[in-house]
């Protein structure tokens, strides 16, 4: 007997897009199975069938690329935009393979990105059960008080779903402002800038500097770089995937 996947997960596997994007592109009508339009919930064959993305035939890619870049400020995390913002694919454009970004960094803020066309990694890396902890550098104002610092602490609704509560270290404190490190193990959209506005803080600059023990370290602002073997391995150790 065939054996059957979803559609979304085979497209994550061929490196099309992570698989809620690639829902998306399934509900936009832009992907068929054996030349018909395709359904959210259908599932394929991967070996017998012929699935195609806007007319493009997919196969899959066992030659798989894990690369981290420095996302500089005012680039939004996608592959392409229609309002015409700069994107972080325009930093990876040389790479002359299709990747995406795993997870999200917004267009305020900066640090670590990872992308792959790795499907399964890229899914493994951003399912809300691993916990995978992420470290930031934020500068907020005014000054902090100690009031404040327990709100960035605490746990807070989030589209209906209490968050996990946050680490949170005073890193250096001056008259009017305050940089933090902080520690989040999931990836809420805009968690600690909610966090921040919660507390009555001015979120002046958010830096993502680590996910799991892999850090941005000295790489350059817009530059990327692949991952080592080591780096790789240890990412999928801690994210579950092997």
């Amino acid at each position: 007997m065939a054996e059957l996947v979803r559609l979304q997960k085979y497209m994550a596997d061929c490196g099309v897009a992570s698989r809620r994007k690639s829902e998306d592109l399934i509900a936009a009508g832009k992907v068929k199975v054996n030349g018909m339009v395709a359904s959210i919930g259908d599932k394929v064959d991967p070996k017998n069938d012929t699935i195609s993305v806007n007319g493009r035939k997919l196969t899959k890619d066992k030659n798989y690329i894990y690369i981290m870049l420095h996302k500089p400020r005012g680039y939004v995390t996608t592959m392409s935009d229609e309002m015409d913002r700069k994107c972080v694919a325009e930093l990876v454009a040389d790479i002359g393979k299709r990747i995406y970004p795993i997870g999200r960094l917004d267009r305020d803020s900066e640090g670590l990105l990872l992308f792959t066309n790795d499907g399964e990694f890229a899914n493994a890396m951003t399912h809300p059960s691993r916990h995978i902890a992420k470290t930031y550098r934020v500068s907020v104002k005014p000054a902090i008080t100690d009031d404040q610092l327990t709100v960035l602490t605490s746990s807070m609704m989030i589209n209906g779903k209490k968050t996990l509560p946050a680490d949170v270290r005073i890193v250096n404190k001056e008259e009017d402002k305050t940089s933090l490190e902080i520690i989040l193990y999931e990836g809420k959209n805009r968690q600690i800038r909610r966090l921040c506005e919660e507390a009555g803080l001015e979120t002046a600059r958010l830096k993502r500097l680590a996910i799991g023990q892999l850090h941005l370290g000295g790489l350059k602002v817009g530059e990327y770089r692949h991952l080592t073997h080591e780096e790789i391995s240890l990412l999928k150790r801690q994210s579950g995937c092997y």
